[in-house]
C-alpha cells in the first residue's frame, strides 16, 4: 500500500503509554524511548510513521527540563527518524496546571501549563525536530462541576483560554482544545462550538477532533439533549448526524485523531470516563475510519494542518506492545491520506 499523497503526515501518540497507567499494576507506564520503538518498529509495505506527538509530563516530559535536556529528547526522537507535531500541555491537577474555571490561582496555573509547553515547544521548532502542530488543552474541570454554573463557568473557561490564548500567539503557536465528553464545557458539540464562539479566538484557538470522542457527541452521553442518534440508528441517519455536527465543528479543527470506537465508554486509573478507543481493526467498531475522516479532513491543508495523529488512549498494555496492532494502525491511517490528502 502506497500513496502519492505527501501530506497529511502520520503520527502516533505516546500518552496511550500513560493515560490510564499506574505502577503496580498489570498496566504500567509504558517509557517514552519504547513507545517511539513501537512506533519506529511499524511498517505497511516499505510506509512508516513520519513523527509522534507528545504529552509534556512525568515520566515522559519533565515540564520544567533544562534546555540541554530538551535538546536531547529531541536529538533521540529524530535519531529515529522521527518529527515532533502537536505536544499536550500539562493543564490537569496535580500536574503543573489546575481547573480553568476555578479560582484565581487555579486559572494561573492553568495559563502556566501552556506557557511552560509553549517554551518546550520553542526549544523543539529551533532544534528542528518540530516543524509543524498544535499546543493541545481542555478545561481540567469536570461536566458535574460545570452544570453547577454553566453561565459562569463557561465565562472563567473563555477568559482562562484567551489568557494562555495570548501567550500561545506570542509564541507563534495555536492551541486546540480536545473535543471530548469528560472535560467542562466541551462534553457535546453544541456546548464545545457555543465555548470557541466565546472565546473568539479563531486563528489562534481552535478544535482538536477525535474520531472516537466526537461519536459520543452524536449520542449525546454527557449532553443528551444535543444527541442527533438514538441507539439502533441507520446508516443514513448517522451521515445526516455527522455532517451536521462536522459542518460546525470543522472550521475550527486544527488538530485530528484518527481513531476507533465501539459506542461505550472506558475510564483507568484517574481518568475520567470517556469515548473508548478500539483497535482499528475491532469488530465492535462503529465507524467507517475513512469515510468518517473525509468529514473532518476537508479543507484541512488551508486551515494549516500538517499531520494527523493516532490516538488509542488505555489499550492494553499488551495490545500496545503488540506489532500487529501498530502496523494495523498505520494501514488504517494510510487509507485516510490516500482518499483524503494532499501535496504540498
Amino acid at each position: 500500500m502506497s500513496s502519492t499523497n505527501q501530506f497529511p503526515k502520520l503520527h502516533n501518540a505516546m500518552w496511550p503509554g500513560l493515560v490510564g497507567k499506574e505502577p503496580g499494576t498489570d498496566h504500567p507506564p509504558i517509557s517514552l524511548e519504547h513507545m517511539l520503538d513501537l512506533t519506529v518498529a511499524a511498517s505497511v509495505n516499505g510506509v512508516k510513521f513520519d513523527g509522534v506527538d507528545l504529552f509534556l509530563f512525568h515520566p515522559h516530559t519533565d515540564p520544567d527540563a533544562s534546555e540541554d535536556s530538551l535538546k536531547r529528547m529531541a536529538d533521540l526522537i529524530a535519531s529515529k527518524g522521527l518529527a515532533v507535531g502537536s505536544l499536550v500541555a500539562p493543564v490537569w491537577p496535580g500536574t503543573v496546571g489546575d481547573s480553568s474555571m476555578g479560582g484565581p490561582d487555579q486559572r494561573a496555573r492553568f495559563v502556566l501549563a501552556v506557557k511552560k509547553a509553549c517554551r518546550i515547544a520553542r526549544i523543539f521548532n529551533e532544534h528542528g525536530v518540530r516543524q509543524y502542530g498544535i499546543i493541545r488543552m481542555d478545561s481540567a474541570d469536570s461536566p458535574a462541576h460545570w452544570a453547577e454554573d454553566p453561565v459562569g463557568n463557561n465565562k472563567k473557561i473563555a477568559e482562562t483560554f484567551r489568557e494562555a490564548g495570548v501567550i500561545a500567539a506570542s509564541h507563534g503557536e495555536r492551541l486546540a482544545i480536545e473535543g471530548e465528553i469528560c472535560w467542562a464545557g466541551m462534553h457535546s458539540w453544541r456546548h464545545v462550538a457555543a465555548l470557541l464562539e466565546e472565546v473568539g479566538m479563531p486563528g489562534t484557538v481552535g478544535f482538536q477532533a477525535d474520531l472516537a470522542h466526537t461519536y459520543l457527541y452524536l449520542l449525546g452521553y454527557n449532553a443528551p439533549e444535543h444527541a442527533l442518534l438514538q441507539p439502533g440508528h441507520t446508516d443514513e441517519e448517522f451521515a445526516a448526524a455527522y455532517v451536521q455536527m462536522t459542518d460546525v465543528l470543522r472550521p475550527w479543527t486544527i488538530d485530528f485523531h484518527v481513531a476507533q470506537n465501539d459506542g461505550s465508554v472506558h475510564g483507568t486509573g484517574s481518568h475520567d470516563k470517556t469515548g473508548r478507543h478500539c483497535p482499528a481493526d475491532d469488530v465492535n467498531g462503529k465507524l467507517d475510519i475513512t469515510k468518517c475522516s473525509g468529514y473532518w479532513l476537508e479543507g484541512a491543508a488551508k486551515r494549516g494542518m500538517q499531520h494527523v495523529c493516532w490516538d488509542g488512549c488505555m489499550f492494553p498494555n499488551a495490545t500496545l506492545e503488540n506489532p500487529h496492532t501498530w502496523n494495523t494502525i498505520l494501514a488504517a491511517m494510510l487509507k485516510v491520506r490516500e482518499a483524503h490528502g494532499w501535496n504540498a
